[in-house]
């Protein structure tokens, strides 16, 4: 269950201040947005923007394993440089991703948004499934209400 079902007498801002105290306790968190009707599951990270660093997105995968690629995805940002929008990365022991700059931030990370402005950036981790299709490609399989794009694709440098 979720925080906010758990505390049904907390408003809104009791929440950011509980997402405050997971940013400060563990340098970011990450937000689940479940399925609803026709839209797949997705979640985000929350707090990277305090380290210079890009907030992640993920569409299209259950939330326990959106929630371990985040992770795993911000704590190696943490360290190492930001990839540019369109760059290919094979992640070990994970799918291949592509990044995809998220064009409307507010429309689908509130909650960072909220705390660091309309102006952060946000990286979404587009992946490939099992047979190296990606979402804009004919063929990908990508479940029910596949993998949304959030952006525009980067053009390839020739």
């Amino acid at each position: 269950m979720c925080w906010q079902c758990d505390h049904p007498e907390a408003t809104f801002l009791d929440y950011i201040a509980h997402v405050r105290g997971l940013i400060e306790t563990f340098g970011w968190m990450v937000q689940g947005v479940q399925r609803s009707r026709y839209r797949p599951p997705y979640a985000y990270t929350v707090g990277l923007t305090s380290h210079d660093r890009p907030e992640l997105a993920v569409t299209g995968l259950p939330l326990d394993s959106a929630m371990d690629l985040l992770n795993m995805c911000a704590a190696h940002l943490l360290h190492a440089a930001v990839p540019k929008p369109g760059e290919v990365i094979p992640l070990i022991r994970g799918p291949v991703i592509e990044t995809v700059q998220v064009a409307e931030p507010m429309a689908h990370v509130p909650v960072a948004v909220h705390l660091f402005g309309p102006q952060i950036q946000v990286l979404q981790l587009v992946y490939a499934d099992d047979r190296g299709h990606w979402p804009w490609d004919v063929g990908f399989r990508g479940g029910r209400g596949g993998q949304p794009v959030l952006g525009p694709r980067a053009a390839k440098a020739a």
